[in-house]
């Protein structure tokens, strides 16, 4: 015969003011997040630049970095700031990656985004949000994520 437990289950009630769902404050600041960022030769190289690359990387991050997220993904995309951010879809033919490789996280390949650092050089920022924070991946001043034609 099965011994019956003599611990109670504990029913949690929906309304429970101390269990919360986590939201997104949308007029939360975005963040930058280097904990992911990934030196990969030949592909999105870095340590080689100059001066005027970081000093372009570092002005373009305090520029985004007064936005919200809806500010930088929606509100000033193509704007007169030269500020180009869109999703990346790593299906794209023209892409030469599949996703950002981050073992066990494909979920992130979902939000995928890049920004520009200026309207004609640099190149781009790759990365991904969580919440408000966006993790860069890859700097790309070579444009390298796409084929070239």
């Amino acid at each position: 015969m099965p011994h019956k437990s003599k611990i109670k289950p504990i029913e949690i009630k929906i309304d429970n003011p101390k269990i919360r769902p986590s939201r997104i404050d949308e007029t939360e600041k975005v963040f930058f997040n280097f904990r992911r960022l990934q030196n990969v030769r030949g592909k999105f190289e870095y340590q080689n630049r100059g001066v005027s690359y970081f000093n372009c990387l570092i002005n373009r991050l305090c520029e985004i970095s007064k936005m919200d997220r809806k500010e930088m993904t929606v509100v000033n995309r193509g704007s007169h700031c030269g500020l180009r951010c869109h999703r990346i879809d790593f299906k794209n033919y023209s892409i030469i990656e599949n996703g950002f490789g981050i073992p066990g996280n494909d979920e992130l390949d979902e939000d995928a985004w890049q920004f520009s650092l200026s309207q004609e050089a640099h190149g781009r920022v790759h990365g991904y949000f969580v919440g408000n924070i966006f993790f860069i991946v890859w700097l790309d001043p070579d444009h390298n994520l796409y084929k070239k034609h």
